[in-house]
């Protein structure tokens, strides 16, 4: 069966505590949206300590128009990705030129050539790699890009496939809208970037066997996550029941996913889930009945780093092979939730 071999992450220079993000949201938001010493108890409750920017906080409560966004979106995104996939070739021994195939992953900003276009070129990939780039799966397009490697490499298992994803989130910020979503976000996103190598099974690389994926929709939910196209940018949409969607589904889901390959929850012995934020994944540990410590590894890198939409869940991932990987657990789950709303997950049989 194909294979993640290998994971590398990258953050972007300007490291934010979250006690600076709660003195800046007092700053901006102060006046403007309701009670705010009961909001600002969102950044205390969240979980997280820092997080990390493309841009000084200054710079985001300057107007700036989509064109100036995303010239910053281009250059970053670029970057992260570049750093992230060269450290990763080295890791796995690997030139750029054995590579067939490169996805890449992204919500927060726009580029045509993408920036999988401009990563060929600075790697100095073969001229016939073959490449998708995916948009618009926000949270859940780390997993969603894993398991569109995965299906490829069971139609070409001699070949190795870089998955790349870059979420520059702080670029979606809008100085004058004072909604408590954007103040939410204010709380919760951060910036990164990631690289992935899978593999077929026909190659030699070693790794953690994919068994099989899961998407699952939701419909009529569409309200739920995702982004308001207005003229200063990306406007983010959060809605409160993000959670109670969690405690109603995430069993059934994962149950009826599990089933298919003979085995139950009491079978995974690692939960490599996407923290969205404190209240999903105290939502998850209650519907799935997990222990404190199974989702530590979520927490840590939401502690760490924050929400950093698709990107989050390969952190968690990478976190998981470099300090778990010698652990007994015999099959691992990955899942992410994402607008549409939808859910997208992965079984992973650990050697």
């Amino acid at each position: 069966m194909p294979r993640i071999c290998g994971v590398t992450t990258a953050v972007p220079p300007y490291r934010v505590e979250q006690t600076e993000a709660a003195q800046f949201a007092g700053r901006h938001f102060g006046g403007r949206t309701g009670d705010m010493q009961r909001m600002t108890s969102i950044f205390t409750n969240a979980g997280i300590e820092r997080r990390y920017f493309s841009r000084p906080v200054e710079w985001h409560v300057q107007q700036h128009s989509i064109a100036d966004k995303n010239a910053v979106y281009i250059e970053s995104a670029t970057a992260l990705c570049l750093d992230a996939s060269r450290r990763l070739l080295d890791q796995q021994k690997l030139k750029p030129t054995d590579l067939d195939y490169i996805i890449y992953v992204n919500t927060t900003g726009l580029a045509t050539p993408s920036i999988d276009a401009r990563l060929i070129n600075l790697l100095g990939c073969r001229q016939d790699i073959r490449r998708t780039p995916i948009w618009g799966l926000g949270c859940a397009g780390g997993v969603a890009g894993l398991s569109h490697a995965y299906h490829h490499a069971l139609g070409h298992p001699k070949e190795k496939i870089l998955l790349v994803a870059a979420e520059l989130c702080g670029l979606t910020f809008i100085p004058d809208d004072f909604s408590k979503s954007n103040l939410v976000a204010t709380a919760l996103f951060g910036e990164g970037g990631a690289a992935v190598l899978i593999a077929g099974d026909e190659t030699e690389i070693p790794g953690l066997e994919i068994v099989g994926t899961q998407s699952r929709f939701y419909p009529d939910s569409l309200d739920v996550m995702g982004w308001n196209i207005v003229s200063a940018g990306l406007q983010v949409v959060f809605a409160q029941r993000i959670p109670d969607i969690v405690a109603a589904n995430a069993c059934q889901d994962f149950s009826e996913f599990l089933e298919k390959y003979s085995l139950s929850l009491a079978d995974i012995s690692a939960f490599i889930f996407h923290p969205g934020g404190r209240k999903v994944i105290d939502a998850y540990r209650e519907a799935l009945a997990l222990n404190d410590g199974e989702l530590s590894l979520a927490e840590s890198v939401l502690r760490d780093y924050g929400n950093m939409s698709s990107v989050t869940v390969l952190f968690v991932l990478e976190r998981f092979l470099r300090e778990q990987r010698g652990s007994v657990a015999d099959h691992a789950l990955i899942s992410a939730l994402g607008p549409g709303f939808c859910s997208e997950s992965m079984l992973l049989r650990i050697s």
